[in-house]
């Protein structure tokens, strides 16, 4: 007999959604969940965060999620699950469940809709926006399982996301490293000259520039001397599939830059060979749904995937026929100088937009070539690291979600020896 999730679970609407038009309610200590957050994994932080006023707005609403609940997106982008790590307040578009541990493990559950993330999408209703209700999620029905197999099965799961996690954790802590390199070089020109010593403190020779003061034998030209820029496919939805050539989207791109997997989409219509990219290339986001243009202008670089060939959507753009080191563009699109620049040339109300031309008319700061190379060397080891882990991510995950249902159905029972699991995750 099923236990419904009512019988075990209580559901918190996120009613917390500031007006925009007001500064003051943004960028606070208040971290602020949105369907965008939810990445079928552990939830550490936000992309925007609210201010105790911001917060308040909500009146009776301004309600907390805790630690350790299970959130699910209930429009845009529906069923989009996370397990929060920390106290969130959320907006319109997310739904929180609490589990009670007494009658049911909170990973188990976390699983169990993971699992059924494709059912629980074709329970949202609507015309114009489709909806998910709690009166529909308070109806799921579940097998109740045993304590202790509920718990092996989650933990069976969970030491594979957590591997994951920390392989994410070190790619932040890698890519905050080269970050901090590539300001320390070429924004504040600290980088070590012929002795070893920092230019610009030790008393290296500055000159006037249209960008301000640079380094003697650096120099000012635009993007479009270094690269050209190339817009994706415009696609149509139709040919949206499960399993087809994976199409990158303005979905994959992180506020400020790097690549979310989890917002892959697949594609088998017609495409040309313009809209194809390759493992190692640029790509920018020249659009932004959000108003806030945390996207807007970020960049990416396109990972490896099983499959002979990429595309990449209308909504980015491709750096082609690049001639500085990627390593070094990457970072400078990265960087608050090109975000700022690109952002002041944004046009639009409902979606903010950058042109081409917009982008390849951007000013930059050249280095010598000497010290472009030795940036290469070590920032390029630091992203070939981050592409390992990735790549073991992908693994990883690929166990993680040929067990899922296996365990979930019974096919596989538990408890089962653990080194199985250890076995094929180190493997």
């Amino acid at each position: 007999m099923g236990l419904k999730f009512k019988e075990f679970c209580t559901f918190k609407e996120g009613y917390v959604n500031p007006s925009q038009k007001e500064p003051k309610y943004f960028d606070g200590p208040i971290k602020w969940l949105r369907a965008t957050d939810l990445n079928n994994s552990y939830v550490y932080t936000t992309t925007r965060t609210l201010t105790e006023e911001g917060f308040k707005s909500a009146r009776k609403s301004a309600l907390m999620f805790k630690p350790n609940t299970i959130s699910i997106s209930k429009s845009g982008t529906v069923g989009r699950l996370g397990i929060l790590k920390d106290y969130m307040c959320g907006n319109r578009a997310v739904i929180n469940i609490d589990v009670n541990s007494e009658i049911m493990n909170m990973e188990y559950i976390f699983y169990w809709l993971l699992n059924n993330q494709n059912y629980i999408k074709d329970l949202a209703v609507g015309s114009v926006q489709r909806n998910l209700y709690v009166s529909v999620l308070e109806n799921l029905e579940i097998e109740k399982r045993p304590i202790f197999e509920q718990k092996a099965i989650a933990n069976i799961l969970s030491t594979i996301d957590k591997k994951i996690e920390i392989n994410n954790q070190m790619n932040e802590r890698l890519e905050e490293m080269a970050q901090v390199l590539f300001k320390r070089w070429f924004v504040d020109f600290e980088f070590p000259n012929d002795n070893g010593e920092s230019y610009k403190s030790s008393g290296g020779e500055m000159i006037e520039s249209e960008l301000g003061m640079i380094p003697k034998g650096w120099e000012v030209s635009k993007l479009n001397e270094h690269c050209d820029v190339q817009k994706g496919l415009s696609y149509k939805g139709k040919h949206l599939v499960e399993d087809g050539t994976p199409m990158l989207n303005l979905g994959n791109i992180n506020p400020g830059g790097g690549f979310r997997r989890e917002k892959m989409k697949y594609y088998d219509g017609e495409h040309k060979d313009r809209h194809k990219v390759k493992p190692g290339d640029i790509i920018i986001a020249n659009t932004d749904m959000t108003q806030d243009r945390l996207i807007l202008g970020s960049p990416i670089i396109v990972p490896e995937f099983n499959k002979r060939d990429i595309i990449f959507t209308h909504h980015l753009f491709a750096l082609r026929q690049v001639k500085l080191p990627k390593s070094f563009l990457y970072y400078y699109i990265k960087s608050d100088d090109f975000r700022e620049r690109a952002e002041s040339f944004a046009t639009g109300t409902t979606v903010l937009a950058i042109s081409k031309n917009a982008v390849v008319d951007i000013e930059m700061v050249i280095p010598q070539s000497k010290i472009l190379n030795k940036y290469k060397c070590i920032v390029d080891s630091i992203l070939d690291e981050i592409a390992l882990n990735n790549k073991e991510n992908v693994r990883m995950e690929k166990i993680r979600d040929l067990l899922l249902p296996k365990l979930m159905s019974g096919e596989i029972r538990v408890p089962i020896d653990d080194n199985i699991v250890e076995e094929q995750v180190n493997n």
